[in-house]
């Protein structure tokens, strides 16, 4: 897997997928986290959503560091002095993917002497969207994962020795703990053999309501008691690649669950009935 256009850097929840792990963060460099400076990189569009959401939330979930934002053109030059940490939106392609999808994380990197942005300790990185997909699909979702990467860079800071684990696996044991707690779904993220109540409680017991998108909105302000899926998918586009699916606590920032799929025709842009099975073996 590499980063493309001028972010040639990896993942960290991918890097595990692919076996890749030269950005790894070490022990030291994951306790030296406290005494960087954060530089939010904004994208080129000034009138972004990504950048006017991120001005925002910044401001109301950011506690870890101080920071400060700076222009995507500073981000060479400031990377490679280690009182810095990035928070950044990068590009990312599969090695070895044949349909050369493009998906947007966003990343939070460690500044240093790292030779190339490929080698910059990530201290973690999540999924956001299809490259050329509207970034209003997630705009609305990036306080609760600021708050999740913090809580996430706490965690290492208690066990360093989890930055070298499958990170996934430790997530996905969070699964036990969906028990009495809704989740809160969108019809239109379903596969067509899960999008109505009735096909769901057919594979899954727990709790769970259809919504929009805006009451998950509301319940991430609100920091409700609830459970909501993120998904990145291809959606309108002709895009067929990857699936990623996080269910996230919108009161804990919490990740539940975290899976992925590749499109094919069985399985659609969309959470899948066996994706509602595994929640429910765990309940």
């Amino acid at each position: 897997m590499n980063k493309i256009i001028s972010l040639l850097g990896i993942c960290l929840f991918v890097v595990k997928l692919s076996a890749q792990q030269s950005n790894v963060p070490n022990r030291d460099e994951i306790m030296s986290f406290l005494k960087t400076k954060t530089l939010v990189v904004l994208e080129d569009n000034p009138l972004s959503e990504y950048n006017l959401v991120l001005k925002h939330v910044m401001k109301e979930e950011w506690t870890m560091t101080p920071f400060d934002f700076i222009a995507i053109k500073d981000f060479d030059k400031k990377r490679l002095d280690p009182a810095y940490s990035f928070l950044i939106l990068t590009q990312v392609k599969y090695d070895k993917d044949k349909t050369n999808t493009t998906y947007n994380f966003m990343s939070l990197l460690m500044g240093g002497s790292a030779y190339s942005l490929t080698s910059m300790p990530d201290m973690c990185s999540i999924p956001m969207s299809y490259y050329g997909v509207g970034d209003e699909v997630y705009s609305y979702k990036l306080g609760i994962f600021l708050r999740f990467m913090q809580n996430h860079v706490k965690m290492l800071m208690g066990d360093p020795g989890l930055a070298s684990e499958n990170i996934l696996n430790h997530y996905n044991k969070n699964m036990k703990e969906l028990k009495g707690k809704t989740l809160y779904l969108v019809a239109s993220e379903m596969a067509k053999d899960v999008n109505t109540e009735a096909k769901i409680k057919k594979v899954y017991p727990g709790p769970f309501k259809l919504v929009s998108k805006d009451d998950i909105q509301k319940s991430i302000e609100n920091k409700e008691d609830i459970v909501f899926l993120h998904k990145v998918g291809p959606e309108k586009t002709k895009q067929k690649a990857r699936v990623f699916k996080i269910l996230v606590g919108a009161s804990d920032a919490q990740f539940y669950y975290f899976d992925y799929h590749v499109i094919n025709d069985n399985d659609p842009d969309g959470f899948l009935s066996r994706d509602f099975k595994k929640l429910a073996k765990k309940l």
